[in-house]
């Protein structure tokens, strides 16, 4: 640490997924600049998940490279999920530990000379409030969005039809028909929009969240541009942030087969090449028999 000249401070969401894609994303970033150390700041999540929770005191007292952790404090009374409003109360609960982002940074200010060793934040969606503080001590923001180019570029353009064009999209998330998304290469029918799309409580959020994501110096994709090239083109014609795909960002160190998966790879090895889609619900999504036979049979 003691070579390094400059900091970034990256904030994930409380979430498996976003932490370890964070943590992959740090490393990658510092194999590229030698000058660079990274202060990831950990949130508690304002539920009771025992493994996450164990994952996250686990980092803090981890040793990495020119990464260190560090755990945020929690008020004592912090900010209740409210389950009539779960996305909305869980923004207000991550942007309740702003104040502490505030006193870590204070620290890094140079008495003497009133410089700032912390070069840049890199936030996640979810933490976009974050930005805010970045302003207060002249740093730049990047988000890292830990999902695809192309779910991006979806939550873009709902938040266009909303705010520009002053579209219902709740009304058309019940509409017939398609809906040519420029992200995407065909036309999306309008049934299938996400859950959030079809509540206030989530398009709100995710209108919050885009309309902060715009502040931003630029976007960070987990993708790369041989797999999504026509929606990263797509955001050239935008006003948009510039879109910087990075990925992919793998954690695939001590990754170690289960015994119960051996059949799965096994088949997996037995089939020809290019004739296997991977379906990814991520880590805290399940479908049921009947579900993913519906699924296997649209992509058919």
């Amino acid at each position: 640490m003691a070579n390094t000249v400059a900091e970034l401070v990256f904030i994930p969401a409380p979430g498996f997924g976003h932490i370890m894609s964070t943590i992959e994303m740090a490393k990658l970033l510092l194999t590229r600049d030698q000058s660079l150390s990274i202060n990831v700041l950990l949130i508690d999540p304002p539920y009771s998940v025992v493994a996450l929770t164990t994952y996250i005191e686990s980092l803090a007292h981890n040793t990495i490279e020119r990464i260190r952790f560090t755990q945020l404090p929690q008020d004592q009374t912090p900010p209740k999920l409210d389950p009539k409003a779960p996305m909305t109360s869980f923004y207000e609960f991550i942007n309740s530990h702003c104040k502490y982002v505030r006193n870590i940074m204070a620290e890094t200010i140079n008495i003497q000379t009133g410089s700032c060793r912390v070069v840049g934040f890199v936030v996640d969606i979810l933490c976009t409030g974050m930005i805010d503080v970045a302003k207060e001590f002249n740093v730049p923001t990047y988000v890292f969005f830990t999902s695809n180019a192309a779910f991006l570029g979806f939550k873009v353009y709902m938040e266009t039809l909303c705010v520009d064009q002053n579209q219902d999209v709740i009304r058309l998330s019940n509409s017939e028909g398609e809906m040519v998304v420029p992200s995407f290469v065909n036309p999306m029918p309008m049934k299938v929009f996400p859950a959030l799309y079809q509540i206030h409580d989530g398009l709100d959020f995710l209108m919050c969240a885009i309309r902060k994501m715009r502040e931003a110096k630029g976007i960070m994709v987990n993708t790369f541009l041989e797999l999504e090239t026509h929606t990263i083109k797509s955001f050239l014609d935008t006003n948009f942030p510039p879109v910087y795909p990075v990925g992919p960002v793998l954690n695939i160190d001590g990754v170690t087969i289960k015994a119960d998966d051996k059949d799965v790879y096994s088949w997996l090895d037995d089939q020809p090449p290019s004739s296997v889609v991977l379906l990814c619900f991520g880590s805290m999504r399940t479908f049921n028999k009947v579900q993913v036979k519906e699924i296997a049979s649209g992509l058919e």
